[in-house]
Parts: structure tokens; sequence; C-alpha cells
């Protein structure tokens, strides 16, 4: 019997009414056929990745896109010269 995988997506959802309250775990876990050990865990994960998303967010996604940034600039440099050394060649 293979474990079943929950996406991303299912996972924050379920955590998240979770962590509102407003329904117990049983009801949600009968709601969502999911134990409710497992929601427990994702509501325990999404507390502690929080305070990941929020410390220094902004500077991690700059980071980021100068990563990407730069790769991109490196990759017009390759496809310029490639360009340049084949309109050479005919």
């Amino acid at each position: 019997m293979q474990r079943k995988k929950y996406s991303p997506e299912f996972k924050a959802k379920v955590a998240l009414e979770a962590l509102k309250g407003d329904e117990t775990l049983s009801s949600l876990a009968s709601k969502y056929g999911v134990h409710p050990n497992l929601i427990s865990n994702w509501k325990r994960q999404l507390k502690s990745g929080m305070k990941e998303i929020f410390r220094d967010g902004h500077k991690n996604i700059h980071k980021n896109d100068a990563e990407i940034e730069s790769k991109l600039y490196e990759e017009i440099g390759r496809l310029k010269i490639e360009l340049d050394w084949l309109k050479k060649k005919f």
C-alpha cells in the first residue's frame, strides 16, 4: 500500500483552517479525509514557517531576483556571441 501524497496547496489550506480554530481537528480530519495527527503536523509546520516568511522576506526575494537577472544576462551575452559568430560564418 502506497502512502498518499498531498500537494503543498492542500496542506496549506487544511493547516490554515486548523490554525483558525473554527473546527476541531477531528471534524477537519473527516472533512478532508486526513488523519488528525497529519493536520497537527501541518499546523505546526505552518506556524514555524511563518516566522521565516516574515524574517527578512524582502532581502531574500531581491537576492533571488538579482541571481536570476545575472544568469539571464549571461545567457543573453552567450547567445549574442553565438549570433555574431553565425553571421560572420555565413
